[in-house]
């Protein structure tokens, strides 16, 4: 009994180990390959923003009054302290009037009193009194005056009237904005940072905008400003990024900005697909070779290595985890993989925050590959809105579990 046991316990190995002698010796596998390629990559940072002027101001009303007069200026020019428009100041100006008669008539009786004022100490102290009474009034008047000059709306300071809102008869208060107005040169985009990231943000980083209004455009833009306090509960820092004066972009449009804060101008890449880990598989003789490396920049379709594989060599593309090293393997060259370029555009990726467990993502678009190398940096940096989401939802995950 035991020795047919035995036999049989043999006879699944030898069954088990043919069986694995042919798939991974014998028999030959067809697997997917792309070239590692010499390219600039490059790391960014992820966010988005709002175009404005680099200054600019609101005009608000003071008080809440009907509207009498607007102008029809928008994008006009003015000059600080222009008149814009008009409240109603019926009220202010009735007030003014029955100031100015009690002042009038308080003043008279100062003169009065001012001629007797030595003939007793009574007379005196009677001046003394007139006298406080008229610079009550005069104080009052001058009060009123500044009232009635909040019911006229100026320009606060030298530029264009970028906008205006509202309407004669209207009644419109401090939460009202009836006018922006700025210099429209030069514009910047206003975007948010998540907190985790703004430490590798620096002045003079340049970034990659993208917007709806003009997709597939090189939009270019500089890092002029960060500022110093973050919002607490957005969890954001508000990055200003310089925009050249030739810029399509509007004023009001809104933008999703990619910051690079990393970037080689040559590199080895290799498609992320064909990294597992710290090694990556070659063919070499038509075997399976699995090769050690250190992936240093990540792109969002490509990926830095460095180590024993140079350009133009094959490499498994998707890594092939079942394959053992010295598999026969014939190829085919995977068409999603971008083929080796000498000038290819920087492949971009927003930064992915550590310590957190890996989230699937939905594959991006090809990267473009035409002469025009700004367009494809742009075609490869839109797609960083898709890792964004995937970091919101990671932090929105790690919040609920922490409840």
């Amino acid at each position: 009994m035991l020795r047919s046991l035995g036999i049989a316990i043999l006879a699944l190995a030898a069954a088990g180990g043919g069986t694995y002698a042919y798939n991974n010796y014998l028999h030959v596998q067809t697997v997917t390959t792309s070239v590692a390629n010499l390219a600039p990559v490059s790391e960014a940072i992820y966010g988005t923003g709002t175009v404005e002027p680099a200054r600019w101001a609101k005009v608000v009303p003071l008080q809440r009054r009907r509207l009498v007069d607007l102008c029809t200026c928008e994008g006009q020019t003015v000059k600080a302290g222009q008149v814009l428009g008009r409240q109603d100041d019926a009220e202010e100006r009735s007030a003014m009037n029955e100031l100015q008669l009690s002042y009038q008539q308080a003043q008279r009786d100062l003169d009065r009193a001012e001629k007797d004022r030595t003939k007793s100490d009574a007379q005196q102290k009677e001046y003394e009194q007139r006298w406080t009474q008229a610079e009550e009034y005069k104080s009052r008047i001058s009060a009123q005056q500044v009232r009635i000059d909040q019911m006229v709306l100026r320009a606060p300071l030298d530029g264009m009237v970028l906008r205006r809102d509202g309407e004669v008869g209207e009644i419109v208060g401090p939460t009202d904005v009836l006018f922006w107005v700025g210099p429209p040169l030069p514009v910047q985009v206003v975007a948010e940072v998540n907190e985790e990231e703004i430490n590798r943000i620096a002045v003079g980083q340049k970034a990659f905008l993208r917007s709806e209004a003009f997709p597939g455009q090189a939009l270019r833009a500089s890092v002029s400003q960060i500022t110093p306090k973050g919002d607490p509960t957005r969890k954001t820092f508000r990055v200003y990024l310089l925009l050249p004066n030739d810029t399509p972009l509007r004023i009001g449009m809104s933008v999703e900005a990619n910051i690079i804060f990393r970037e080689k101008s040559s590199a080895i890449v290799v498609p992320a697909e064909a990294v597992a880990g710290d090694a990556v598989e070659t063919v070499n003789n038509g075997k399976v070779e699995r090769v050690p490396v250190r992936v240093g920049i990540r792109g969002s379709r490509n990926v830095e290595i460095i180590g024993d594989v140079s350009r133009g060599m094959a490499v498994l593309s998707p890594f092939r985890p079942d394959l053992a090293d010295g598999t026969l393997v014939k190829t085919e060259l995977n068409k999603q993989a971008p083929a080796p370029q000498d000038d290819a555009a920087p492949d971009i990726t927003p930064a992915q925050p550590t310590n957190t467990p890996a989230l699937a993502s939905a594959a991006p678009p090809p990267v473009a590959t035409g002469a025009n190398g700004d367009d494809a940096t742009i075609s490869s940096a839109i797609t960083a809105h898709i890792d964004s989401v995937v970091n919101d939802a990671r932090r929105n995950a790690a919040k609920i579990g922490t409840r």
